[in-house]
């Protein structure tokens, strides 16, 4: 689920979770009501502030969790998924945001949930943990597991979600794959390179959209990037790099958004 500060993506999982009541119409989780401890058991989450003792160490605390659910992973596996394997006989107390990130991780899935529930769950992580934070996703979504997530790496989403829900104040704005969001922006992507710093004269009139354009370095949205690029030839502007490609999903978002905005009284 993707959607900017205040859209409701945290509200909408915690109405999936049974943390917070609807005003209207009705939440069902494997076609019961989240709080029903049938439902609850098959569950795994990982919310955006999360919280636990400090003094036990981490094979202690996943081996508390493991106990609430009837077929739990062991905890060695668990701890590994997370990458915690070093960590494990240390106290939680001593870990890094980052590793306290990777042990929530670790809580959330070491009931074997048939569905899980990450509400940004890659904050606060560093390069090497998120890249194994995304495959260990890949592996329980493998295996068939449901994996519902909310993020602001857009290119996070994009590696990982085959169906993104994009929620603007609210309300579903779009509901598709990857792929056919980005197919849903017209055009091409041009990012360019120039020899000395863009001017705003060097932009103007041209047949793009002006995403970013800051010093040597610009990215432009354009149905015409062949005539873009004459015309900033024409206009002398000296292209040391160039790449045109199709919309990422980062395009696709903003567009939606816009729109969603501007159709807004």
């Amino acid at each position: 689920m993707l959607g900017p500060n205040g859209a409701g993506k945290t509200t909408s999982i915690s109405l999936m979770l049974g943390l917070r009541q609807p005003t209207a119409g009705q939440v069902r989780l494997f076609g019961l009501p989240p709080t029903d401890r049938r439902a609850r058991s098959r569950c795994g989450v990982m919310l955006q502030e999360s919280g636990t003792t400090s003094v036990l160490t981490v094979r202690e605390i996943v081996d508390v969790f493991r106990v609430y659910y009837p077929a739990p992973l062991p905890a060695e596996r668990a701890i590994l998924m997370a990458g915690l394997t070093e960590q494990a006989a240390v106290r939680i107390g001593t870990l890094s945001g980052g590793q306290r990130q990777r042990l929530y991780f670790a809580l959330a899935i070491c009931g074997d949930p048939d569905i899980l529930f990450l509400d940004e769950p890659t904050v606060g992580m560093d390069v090497e943990a998120r890249r194994a934070f995304v495959t260990s996703i890949q592996t329980l979504a493998a295996a068939g597991k449901t994996i519902v997530f909310t993020s602001h790496y857009l290119r996070e989403a994009e590696e990982l979600a085959r169906r993104i829900i994009v929620i603007d104040r609210g309300t579903v704005i779009a509901d598709a794959s990857p792929q056919e969001l980005k197919s849903r922006v017209p055009g091409k992507k041009i990012t360019l390179v120039a020899g000395r710093p863009f001017t705003g004269k060097d932009l103007e009139g041209l047949p793009a959209r002006v995403i970013s354009a800051t010093g040597e370095r610009a990215s432009l949205l354009s149905n015409e990037p062949a005539a873009v690029l004459r015309e900033l030839f024409r206009r002398g502007v000296d292209v040391v790099d160039l790449e045109v490609t199709g919309a990422d999903l980062e395009e696709a978002f903003l567009a939606l958004t816009r729109r969603a905005e501007a159709a807004t009284p």
